[in-house]
């Protein structure tokens, strides 16, 4: 029986890597995005092209043009879900706003108002998607909901409104997991490493003095969809509930390399940077 899954925001960068590496376990996955042309963005990819590569990977793509802002598209989307698969096993939060001026220099009042869009595309989407996806797999005892991160989350990187973001998803998957104690659900956290993405070739070529040190440490878009494949199949999972963990630590465990053999190093050992401490004091 397949895995089935959602990416969210998956024309290009981290979430087509990561639904191609779930196609190459041969899951059905659906890859969700506004990019439908070549003409919808300024980058390349589009869904339909992350689908096929999906299924050329060894699953099965399935382009759904949603706007992670509207949530009439994203109920829309959670039931035609249900109503062709009948069921989702892995929810991928990874659709976000995100803007070339936010790597340009300047502090935030300096950067235009719209880079604040990444708070509602990015944090609110994510917590829609989540609620969606609760209430699909808590039903059938089982599922995964993961969410994007990066080490924004703790320390300053491009501005307030990513480091909220980040720091946003963190926490939701915290408070998430305990409300999903007990259900067989879980949700987590992923600190990605910088990835080897299209923006960022662009990134490195535009400023190599300023980010050329990333290529020691880059990782492929695919190497989080392996380690979010391996979480999902293991059967004691539930030790990630609420947790946000450092993708390449977790890969250690699960012995997990980056394409041609690599190990990425952790932002522990790099930058001497962790996800910040949760308390278990609850008030409900």
């Amino acid at each position: 029986m397949s895995t089935i899954a959602l990416v969210t925001g998956a024309s290009r960068g981290a979430g087509r890597g990561i639904a191609c590496a779930l196609g190459s376990h041969g899951a059905t996955v659906y890859v969700t995005g506004r990019s439908e042309t070549s003409q919808d963005h300024p980058l390349p990819g589009t869904i339909h092209e992350t689908a096929q590569a999906v299924t050329e990977a060894g699953g099965k793509g399935i382009a759904v043009r949603c706007d992670h802002g509207d949530d009439r598209q994203v109920e829309a989307l959670f039931q035609r879900i249900e109503a062709e698969s009948g069921r989702l096993d892995i929810c991928v939060n990874n659709a976000a706003a995100i803007y070339d001026e936010l790597t340009t220099p300047g502090n935030f009042w300096e950067k235009p108002l719209k880079l604040a869009d990444i708070i509602d595309v990015g944090i609110r989407s994510s917590y829609v998607a989540s609620w969606h996806a609760a209430r699909m797999m808590v039903p059938r005892g089982r599922g995964v909901i993961a969410f994007t991160s990066a080490s924004g989350a703790a320390h300053y990187v491009y501005g307030p409104g990513y480091g909220t973001h980040k720091a946003g998803v963190d926490k939701m998957a915290f408070d998430m997991g305990v409300d999903l104690a007990g259900t067989g659900v879980i949700a987590l956290s992923v600190w990605m490493g910088g990835l080897l993405t299209d923006r960022m070739k662009a990134m490195i070529a535009a400023e190599s003095e300023k980010y050329g040190y990333l290529n020691d440490r880059l990782e492929t878009p695919e190497f989080t969809g392996h380690v979010l494949w391996a979480i999902a199949q293991d059967p004691g999972n539930a030790k990630y509930l609420g947790h946000t963990i450092i993708g390449a630590e977790v890969a250690r465990e699960y012995g997990i390399l980056d394409a041609g053999g690599r190990q990425p190093p952790s932002y522990r050992e790099s930058d001497n940077v962790w996800p910040l401490q949760q308390f278990e004091r609850v008030i409900r």
